[in-house]
């Protein structure tokens, strides 16, 4: 038999699932926190929710309508389908058992889930109160029969399926059917009492108490088969933005229609009867990716479980508190200080609080004139919101950029776009059929040699939660060069305005793709000529074809190229005679790697920029992004060393195989933790 050619691409979805089982890792990791351990499980879920909603749901509809064209990498929606569901499925096995695993070890410390039969006299009373006076009020029972149709079932919320007889029944006549959603207004794990002095913390889950209080709701019946059960939907937005009289409307509407999006997995406890079975797929419209599950549906709940969980902190990370960028530490005044010099920060080991002190000063500052500003996702409690409307009433010319269209936050964004156009902000929701994501804040400022501009880029969004859970890198300058690219950005994102000749940045989608293209042919025509040639870049996702085979151009011309790449990657690394020389590793650790940089040697005289945007296909071609250089010296090394520390990390970076599969990485070094080093700031700040 014929050996198979190997494809040149690893494909996009499988590369995704590779990188959520390389999550699970941390889960399985015994040298990991347990509560830690907890949060992975969590994440992995959560994830895969998404994954589910938006890529599988996509590769569906493709199915739907008949496509059976091969994408890039070789496979038909089909035979994607096919793959991604039994990876998946093996992935979620291997979840509930390192979730069994987990529960265990939280057990020998204490942290105990217990089942309703095991409970003491004291705990079911206490529970049985809990449950008629707490829960049963909220419950709604929903009977499904020729006069009550099947309600409408919500995306990823837990609900239990309920078969039911009468005394009088036969067994042969069908049972009776209906469904009670698990109310996910309240905690889903709840607390029972424990004996005073004991160091046991000891819970029930909320499902498995409506379980034994369930004859409550279905007076003269009785409950024979209750089985949880939950469903994903369909949540990729479809928007019809040109024929749009109003974004922000259309896009409300779009998420309403969410609620009645395609059924795209059920997932259903592994002991479900067949008949309720038979009559979730039947009303729900669903024949495959129907998932077993052999525990707790949805694990999400253990991330609230694990950072609300009093005491214990011996099983989770030591507490990291972020230090105030020393630039600024010892000033009222961080105008001055950036008319003297660019500050580069690094998060979450320094404080996203000198962002918002930067915006805040702005806000208050009698001398600053204009204040523009990108929003993508946006925090709770946003004091950078709060500025800009201060700003916005004290008489300042204040615009922002708000994407609409960030997905699972369009409801958040247009609460603030609403709370800024109401103080006086000039809010523009971005352009038609292009999401806005690069990350850039512009103050100009009347001093007094004249008007100045005060610019802050980043590799993340202007959100102090995210801040401190996210790696990212942010750049304040006042260098003229930077300001007159950030003005004309902002008047091409809010006006009329001819192609820019852009004298610093790459923006995309006009020129972004092209300049790195350029970047990467000038280290090729290095490496030819025999001077120093390479590139480290870093960034979350690498999946567009053609800038994949410019890295293949240049590895065979000689450079050598570093690729640190998160998520995911549908290059392959390492094939002979096409990319020997390309390493590529990810890293998955305490903090989500976010930040984009990268640097190329340049003959020796080395160029490092910072970026928004991954190298996916959408990124460079869909989206509104950004690359900005680093101008300075010192702060190109800072860079540069971050680059070299995360290359060296031995202990959480896996490497990639021409094979397509991740293994960590192990060599006879001293261990390197880049995550654990970060936390040394002086280490990989140049002096």
């Amino acid at each position: 038999m014929s050996k198979q050619i190997m494809s040149h691409y690893v494909n996009r979805d499988l590369s995704w699932i590779e990188f959520n089982r390389r999550v699970l890792r941390e889960a399985q990791d015994a040298t990991t926190p347990l509560l830690e351990r907890a949060k992975f499980l969590a994440i992995v879920s959560s994830n895969l929710d998404e994954f589910i909603s938006v890529r599988g749901a996509g590769v569906q509809s493709q199915m739907k309508a008949g496509l059976t064209k091969k994408d890039f990498t070789g496979y038909t929606p089909v035979g994607l389908w096919k793959r991604l569901i039994k990876r998946n499925s093996q992935m979620v096995t291997e979840q509930y058992r390192t979730f069994r695993e987990v529960v265990r070890g939280m057990a020998k410390e204490g942290i105990v889930f217990r089942s309703v039969d095991e409970l003491n006299a004291t705990q079911t009373t206490a529970m049985e109160r809990y449950f008629h006076d707490i829960i049963f009020p909220v419950l709604t029972p929903m009977a499904v029969d020729q006069s009550r149709p099947f309600p409408l079932v919500h995306t990823k919320e837990l609900y239990m399926s309920v078969l039911l007889r009468k005394e009088e029944d036969a067994p042969e006549e069908e049972p009776y059917f209906a469904i009670i959603q698990i109310p996910s207004i309240l905690p889903r794990h709840i607390p029972l009492p424990v004996r005073s002095g004991t160091k046991r913390t000891e819970f029930v889950l909320m499902e498995d108490l409506i379980e034994k209080y369930i004859d409550t709701l279905f007076k003269g019946y009785t409950p024979y088969a209750v089985h949880p059960f939950r469903i994903t939907r369909n949540s990729d937005l479809t928007l019809n933005e040109e024929g749009a009289e109003d974004l922000l409307e259309e896009i409300e509407k779009e998420i309403r229609r969410r609620r009645w999006g395609m059924t795209v997995r059920l997932e259903v406890d592994k002991d479900i009867d067949p008949y309720a079975l038979a009559v979730l797929k039947d009303e729900l419209e669903i024949s495959d990716n129907i998932v077993e599950i052999d525990g707790p549906l949805d694990l999400s709940f253990l991330m609230k479980f694990a950072v609300t969980l009093p005491n214990y902190e011996n099983l989770r990370y030591e507490r990291m508190e972020p230090v105030y960028p020393r630039e600024f530490d010892e000033t009222d005044d961080m105008f001055e200080v950036l008319r003297e010099r660019d500050v580069l920060m690094y998060h979450p080991y320094e404080s996203f609080e000198a962002v918002t002190d930067f915006l805040v000063q702005s806000a208050y500052d009698p001398e600053v004139l204009a204040i523009k500003m990108t929003l993508y996702r946006v925090s709770g409690q946003s004091e950078l919101v709060q500025a800009l409307v201060k700003a916005a009433e004290s008489g300042k010319q204040v615009t922002v950029v708000v994407e609409l269209k960030a997905r699972f936050d369009e409801e958040r964004n247009i609460a603030w776009a609403r709370q800024l156009e109401k103080a006086g902000c000039h809010v523009v929701y971005g352009l038609i059929g292009l999401k806005t994501h690069a990350k850039i804040l512009l103050v100009v400022r009347r001093e007094l040699d004249g008007l100045r501009r005060y610019v802050h880029v980043g590799t993340g969004n202007y959100n102090d939660s995210t801040a401190k859970l996210y790696t990212d890198i942010g750049l304040f300058t006042s260098h003229p060069v930077i300001g007159e690219d950030a003005s004309a950005l902002f008047n091409e994102m809010t006006g009329y305005s001819s192609p820019y000749d852009w004298r610093a940045f790459g923006v995309a989608p006009t020129s972004l793709k092209d300049k790195l293209f350029a970047l990467i042919d000038r280290e090729k025509e290095h490496a030819i000529a025999g001077r120093p040639a390479r590139i480290i870049a870093k960034m979350n996702s690498l999946s567009n074809q053609e800038m994949i085979d410019k890295l293949y151009s240049a590895s065979q011309a000689g450079v050598k190229i570093d690729l640190i790449v998160r998520g995911v990657c549908c290059l392959r690394p390492g094939v002979e005679g096409l990319s020997d020389n390309i390493r590529v590793i990810s890293i998955v650790d305490r903090y989500l790697e976010h930040s984009r940089m990268t640097l190329f040697a340049n003959g020796g005289d080395e160029e490092v920029y910072l970026s928004s945007a991954d190298w996916m296909t959408r990124n460079l071609n869909r989206r509104i992004e950004l690359m900005c250089p680093v101008f300075d010296g010192y702060l190109r090394r800072t860079v540069r060393n971050i680059l070299f520390m995360n290359l060296e990390d031995n202990v959480k970076a896996h490497e990639l195989q021409s094979t397509g599969v991740y293994q960590r990485v192990t060599n006879e070094l001293a261990p390197m933790r880049s995550q654990f080093e970060a936390k040394r700031i002086s280490r990989w700040k140049s002096h």
